[in-house]
């Protein structure tokens, strides 16, 4: 009996020993690594798309390119089953290594959290150049492109900002900008195509 707790142990560390190398962050020197901002267009209420007991609407095409500041996985809460990550998101100097060295980052039940001692940047700046991402990957290719996602990595993204619709009635929309916080501020994409770019820091 102890033979098979010594074994699940070994399994479980080794598991959990990969997911953290898997998942480990990555390091950028000082510098703007993800200058622009999100690129938005607006559109008319779409088509809805099935995806089992849901129902997306899109409202918005949307690309951007970030530096990943934190990335949360979930399995139990409603949204779970369509968007099994949250990305937290970074540009212009929200996506610098020498402001994020002094503001404290987290993320949990779907929302993105920071802290700061001594505001870097203004307090403006840091709300609206960054954001908390609910992903819906739309297919395999980006399915299995956000499963290796790492913080710190910087990736470009297109897709679509969906409301999202349950068949017993339960619904959550989308932010449409980035100047909100609080409930109702994140924003959920549907995620076409993820991709990984090569940072070249630039100056402020």
């Amino acid at each position: 009996m102890r033979s098979w707790l010594v074994v699940l142990l070994v399994v479980l560390c080794g598991w959990g020993g990969y997911n953290w190398w898997r998942h480990r962050p990555v390091h950028n020197a000082p510098g703007i690594v993800a200058g622009d901002v999100p690129d938005q267009e607006d559109i008319r209420r779409g088509t809805e798309l099935a995806r089992g007991r849901f129902k997306l609407e899109p409202r918005a095409r949307f690309a951007m390119t970030g530096r990943v500041l934190s990335r949360e996985d979930y399995q139990l809460d409603d949204l779970a089953p369509i968007a099994p990550t949250d990305l937290a998101m970074g540009w212009g100097r929200m996506s610098d290594s020498s402001v994020l060295d002094k503001i404290r980052i987290s993320q949990s039940n779907r929302f993105y959290f920071w802290y700061t001692d001594h505001f870097p940047i203004p307090r403006h700046e840091i709300e609206d150049s960054s954001a908390n991402m609910h992903m819906i990957p739309a297919n395999d290719t980006a399915a299995s492109e956000l499963r290796n996602v790492r913080q710190g990595e910087v990736v470009h993204f297109e897709g679509f900002l969906v409301d999202v619709k349950r068949d017993d009635g339960w619904h959550w929309d989308t932010s449409l900008t980035r100047e909100d916080t609080g409930a109702g501020g994140c924003e959920i994409v549907l995620v076409e195509s993820i991709s990984e770019e090569k940072p070249a820091a630039v100056s402020k």
